[in-house]
């Protein structure tokens, strides 16, 4: 959901609940990486039983990454995506089930957004690709070196979208990666798979939440299930809370802002396009073997634990001398609800709420202090009591105010400061810095110091050069036509060159008064006056708020609702909104998926669509042209970026929509109008979960009719089982749709179309704890309630579950050797000095090692916990052996050579299927982590 900023205050604000993962590496032998076995305990020291992919947010860094090059083609993509979902498996290691979902047909509401989002991608799209054939250009005329522009054609990520063949194909690649995994992964052996592709309607992570509700309500749901949802989604912290379930945990990548990127034009790094000069590439390491190398870092991840949030807001929200009984759970869902008002996906925030500015904690003091009032509890599950929800807001209004004035004083002390640093940067810049050979080279640069070569004549040009510079940028000297100084005047200084930066225009002016009568008519081009237009926004808002809560706790209310304007009221309206009604439309159905794709693609993504259908989005005689404009406008509305801004684009109307639709359905063809419906969820097993023969049973009899799902033979699951079409089945081959990969030869996995419980449409999910379930254990101290810890010192995310864990720590020495030994390849910049001592390994002076004598680094291994794995063979018992030739086997060669000894057969007796390792995983880089 876009919440901006939400996880950063979460984070900062309630610190505890952040949790590095400790991730066991696979072990090398000879070249071939052991398969990792799944089975064996968590090394976070949690044991997970339910995990949760939101598939949209490993889809998208797998198909378009940031920070390494794209994969070339399709087949590649699915390959990354398969590799991103072992990982997290690793890291999790579910026990009974996993769930995957991918965004479906969404409700009307978000499709606002994802249209804005989809048309500004291909607008930025086109405009970045304009600028760099611009710069590129101009480059070459002025004589610079490019490298030769790649003709590739660029991935559009719009086709992340149900009802492409993109989304098509995934979800058959996805078909064959589950039944893989079934049949050689000893981890997924009693799994419960669940794969909700696009076909099945409702956005990724609300299908996974209308799994855990319907569950919830079953009799033989476990309430101490330990849930894991993975995603990177700011809404699912608040979805989490909105379970109640007491072990929710959130997994999601580690954001690490301001990461390298190399320039798109020359691929060097430390410049963006639009400072591209065209020089050179410069030499890269003694014999340039680094040249095409980016220092990327494997992306790590870190659990998120909603259990320590709970103890944190119930710290924070508890309050005495209530007029009713406070219930904490009824406090949290009030909490998820004021979090709605700084931002969402289907709502414009309140002008003067920023989460960055602290309105989440406002809107809890002044909860505190209104509640007394109110007489009880602002929700109750899902449902919206407007008339308490208005004395908030009223309350919110009274300090509107000074909000905005505040919020100017802010501004303009940054600016201020801002200011005085870049003057104060540029006084006290150097005023030569020498270039070339003798440029300053930063510490931790993966290439080797050069020796410098004909310093006489480095050191005349680097003096020609600054003789040059300081003639031609004299303050009081100019060009004339033939490009001869001149001392009639100076050299207007440009507007980048300025210490103040362009400020978009803001005819709003929040901090002076009249600042509502100058919203409305900026805004939505109405004067204040009108109350009746004031009033028509603020029950399309208060809808929304009644809408989106509903859809948190019970689901979509309404497939067709959404919020028709670009802009939301002031919280000072919100006078009055007690009658407003809050009811919904029953038996509203979603789109089908290529109409959504018309109501939310620009015409530059129509390629995804039929002929006749794209044809609509172009063609100037179309009865729905005006719904794809070529070019829109982007309203700043007070921020910096055009990405802050609000695009302003026509609301799509959904009956002319239809009606321009109907002339073209009998265009489609038998595969386009298969998917353009709507599916289902498919369930899969491997032959050793307890439900295999029951499914099996259901093909043979050739049973048409659904079934319930007997919850002892899959861990309290219920639902309906229906026979499917594209089954994958016992004793049949399973193609792969890549080619890379191989068919299934010898499948024993079985799929069947999975239905939840279903429930009467009047039927309230109730937001509670279940009974039986047990409250974990305490985990924050005194300490933990400050900004600090640890006497004092910064905090510090903790490693894995268990506080207690005492890791592994390598002293000084030990990072030096490490740094001077491990590939140059491998080494990230800053980490470790570059230059490499004489006479040690990995130097071209170093002796050369032994037959069959490793690294140094593999030394490492031996800094181990005792009881994580049997160590190698002491030396006290080994047989002293020597090489013909080598140096007498003194205790750091017998250490080197007793640890190339135990290399071959360390894997020696290992069972299950695909030889995976028995023992766990080294924990020498949890400990190098903390």
């Amino acid at each position: 959901m876009g919440v901006p900023a939400f996880f950063r205050w979460l984070s900062r604000k309630y610190p505890s609940i952040i949790v590095n993962c400790v991730e066991e590496k696979a072990k090398e032998c000879n070249g071939v990486k052991a398969p990792i076995d799944t089975s064996r305990p968590n090394p976070n020291e949690v044991e997970f039983d339910n995990l949760y992919l939101d598939m949209n947010g490993i889809i998208h860094p797998c198909t378009h990454p940031e920070d390494k090059p794209a994969p070339k083609n399709e087949d590649e993509m699915m390959v990354a995506i398969f590799e991103y979902i072992d990982r997290i498996f690793n890291i999790v290691r579910p026990r009974r089930l996993l769930y995957m979902a991918i965004d479906g047909v969404a409700p009307r509401a978000k499709m606002n957004q994802q249209r804005s989002r989809r048309f500004r991608a291909s607008k930025e799209g086109m405009e970045a690709a304009e600028e760099k054939q611009k710069i590129r250009q101009e480059i070459l005329a002025k004589g610079g070196i490019l490298p030769p522009e790649e003709v590739k054609e660029r991935f559009d990520s719009n086709c992340i979208t149900p009802g492409t063949e993109f989304m098509d194909n995934l979800a058959k690649c996805l078909r064959y990666y589950i039944a893989d995994r079934l049949n050689s992964d000893p981890g997924w052996k009693n799994l419960t798979v669940i794969l909700s592709d696009a076909s099945a309607p409702g956005e990724g992570e609300h299908k996974i939440m209308d799994y855990i509700r319907r569950q919830r309500a079953q009799p033989n749901h476990d309430p101490n299930t330990h849930h894991c949802l993975c995603g990177a989604d700011a809404d699912l912290i608040m979805l989490g809370l909105a379970t109640h379930e007491p072990n929710f945990t959130i997994i999601r990548e580690e954001f690490k802002p301001n990461k390298p990127k190399p320039c798109s034009l020359c691929n060097q790094m430390g410049h963006e396009v639009k400072e591209c000069q065209g020089l050179p590439r410069e030499k890269q390491g003694k014999h340039d073997q680094f040249a095409d190398t980016l220092p990327v870092a494997e992306q790590e991840f870190i659990f998120i634990r909603l259990c320590v949030l709970r103890e944190y807001l119930e710290r924070e929200l508890t309050m005495a001398s209530l007029p009713f009984t406070f219930d904490f759970e009824r406090s949290v869902d009030d909490w998820v609800f004021m979090c709605f008002f700084v931002g969402n996906d289907f709502l414009p925030h309140l002008p003067s709420l920023e989460i960055r500015e602290g309105a989440i904690d406002r809107l809890v003091n002044i909860y505190k202090n209104v509640v007394h009032k109110t007489g009880g509890y602002l929700t109750e599950s899902g449902f919206v009591n407007l008339q308490r929800v208005q004395m908030i807001m009223l309350a919110v209004g009274e300090v509107e105010d000074s909000i905005f004035k505040k919020r100017k004083d802010d501004d303009d002390n940054f600016k201020r400061r801002q200011k005085e640093k870049r003057k104060r940067m540029k006084r006290d810049q150097p005023s030569f810095i020498p270039g070339g050979q003798f440029s300053p080279q930063a510490l931790g640069n993966r290439s080797s110091p050069q020796a410098i070569s004909n310093p006489r004549q480095a050191a005349f040009e680097m003096r020609m050069h600054d003789r040059q510079n300081s003639t031609t940028s004299s303050p009081n000297t100019s060009l004339t036509s033939d490009g001869s100084p001149s001392l009639g005047g100076g050299i207007k200084r440009k507007a980048e060159d300025s210490d103040s930066e362009p400020e978009p225009e803001d005819n709003i002016r929040l901090w002076e008064t009249g600042w509502k009568q100058r919203y409305y008519k900026n805004k939505f081009d109405v004067d204040a006056s009108d109350e009746k237009f004031r009033r028509k926004v603020v029950q399309s808002y208060v809808e929304g708020l009644c809408w989106v809560l509903r859809y948190y706790y019970q689901g979509c209310a309404s497939w067709n609702w959404y919020y028709p304007f670009h802009y939301a009221p002031f919280a000072s309206d919100f006078e009055g909104i007690a009658d407003m009604p809050s009811d919904f439309e029953k038996g509203s159905k979603p789109f089908k998926p290529l109409e959504q794709l018309m109501g939310v693609f620009p015409a530059a993504s129509g390629n995804f669509l039929p002929p006749t259908w794209r044809k609509l989005m172009t063609d100037p005689e179309s009865s729905i042209i005006d719904f794809y404009p070529e070019d829109f406008a982007i309203d700043l509305n007070g921020k910096k970026y055009a990405w802050q801004g609000v695009a302003l684009l026509p609301f799509v109307d959904e009956r002319r929509l239809r009606a321009a639709l109907e002339e073209v359905y009998p265009d489609l063809t038998p595969e386009e109008s298969r998917r353009n419906s709507l599916g289902g969820d498919v369930l899969f097993v491997g032959k050793h979960h307890p439900l295999c023969d029951f499914i099996v049973e259901q093909y043979k009899t050739k049973n048409t009719e659904p079934v319930d799902i007997p919850p002892e033979l899959c861990h309290g699951i219920q639902g309906k089982l229906t026979l499917n079409d594209n089954a994958v089945l016992p004793d049949q081959v399973v193609e792969s749709p890549v080619p890379m990969l191989r068919d299934l030869a010898q499948n024993s996995a079985v799929s069947i179309s999975f239905k939840d419980p279903q429930f009467d449409e009047g039927f309230v999910f109730k937001a509670i704890v279940l009974p039986g379930a047990k409250k974990p254990a305490p985990v924050l101290k005194p300490g933990d309630w400050e900004k600090t810890n640890n006497d004092g010192r910064p905090w510090r995310p903790q490693l894995g579950f268990n506080r207690d864990r005492k890791p592994v720590h390598l002293d000084q020495s030990a990072f030096r050797t490490l740094g001077h030994t491990m590939p140059r390849e491998r080494a990230m910049p800053g980490m470790y000095a570059n230059a490499v001592p004489l006479g040690t390994y990995g130097s071209p002076y170093a002796r050369p090692l032994m037959a069959g004598q490793q690294q140094i680094p593999k030394l490492l291994s031996n800094l181990r916990p005792q009881e994580s794995w049997r160590g190698p063979t002491p030396l006290f018992q080994q047989t002293p052996q020597r090489t013909a030739g080598a140096a007498p086997l003194l205790a750091w060669n017998r250490m080197l050579q007793s640890q190339s000894q135990y290399q071959p057969s360390q894997y020696q007796g290992l069972g299950g299927p695909m030889s995976y390792p028995q023992r766990p995983e080294d924990r020498m880089d949890r400990g190098r982590q903390v």
